[in-house]
């Protein structure tokens, strides 16, 4: 079975096409399972619309979710539809968070991590002036905020676990090799799946999200698996999935996972 849970669509402002767009091309690339997961709103912010060019404003959500339902029954008998959305974690509104997406039958929630101490994880000028010793305390922090989303309760997947190293590749080279085992273990223990996320070709580091030492680890600690493209675009949905699905086996994962009504669906390999 294949499948693809991480998709985007005009509504967050930096992603091309409408959802139908992206049911299509799943369609087009044999999948039998779209996860459509736009960004959430800015909850914690006072404005309904803090940030256009990153995220839908509030009013949108319900939209949102009425629009990827109906898809849903349109499409049935061709392509399952699950409504998703990716989450941003911030500790400080982590329940007003909570209470607004309890609110919707969402399939899974994806939480990322795409700040960290008040500064986007890809403004590669954070690091500028940075001692190591500071380099590697910022390092331990993104994974702080990692572990508290998989305690959380919040979410079934956990996004993109390395993002940081997007616009800045050498990020992957700062030593702090026992806060990431502690990481992955924790997201083990907690029975979240973390994804394999190929848009780390979009950005300076190339590659996939988490890198494949990071995947070697997961596996070691019985990490569940899943597959986002993390398409901003409609072709690039299902990117890489075969070479994910081959590499996968290779490092020694028999299975992935993916998710209805919040409910796990193990899927062979």
């Amino acid at each position: 079975m294949k499948f693809d849970l991480h998709t985007h669509h005009f509504r967050c402002g930096h992603a091309d096409g409408n959802i139908r767009d992206y049911i299509e091309a799943g369609i087009a690339a044999g999948l039998q399972a779209i996860g459509i997961s736009d960004h959430t709103p800015y909850f914690g912010e006072k404005e309904e619309q803090a940030f256009p060019r990153i995220a839908m404003g509030k009013s949108e959500l319900a939209r949102y979710v009425q629009e990827v339902l109906e898809l849903k029954q349109e499409y049935e008998g061709k392509i399952d539809v699950l409504l998703g959305i990716e989450s941003d974690y911030f500790p400080e509104h982590a329940e007003v968070y909570r209470k607004v997406l309890a609110e919707y039958p969402f399939d899974y929630i994806i939480g990322s991590v795409h700040s960290v101490g008040g500064v986007s994880i890809f403004n590669k000028n954070r690091w500028k002036d940075l001692s190591d010793r500071q380099h590697i305390e910022v390092k331990e922090e993104y994974y702080r905020l990692i572990q508290d989303s998989a305690r959380s309760g919040m979410f079934q997947i956990l996004g993109h676990i390395d993002a940081m190293k997007g616009n800045y590749p050498a990020f992957s080279d700062i030593p702090a090799e026992a806060i990431l085992d502690e990481t992955l273990k924790v997201i083990a223990e907690n029975g979240v799946a973390i994804e394999i996320n190929t848009s780390g070709k979009t950005k300076l580091s190339g590659g996939w999200y988490p890198a494949e030492a990071i995947l070697e680890r997961a596996c070691h600690f019985g990490v569940n698996v899943t597959f986002g493209s993390d398409a901003h675009k409609p072709q690039r949905v299902a990117d890489e999935l075969d070479q994910v699905a081959e590499r996968l086996k290779a490092i020694g994962f028999t299975e992935w996972v993916y998710y209805k009504n919040k409910q796990q669906v193990r899927v062979p390999l």
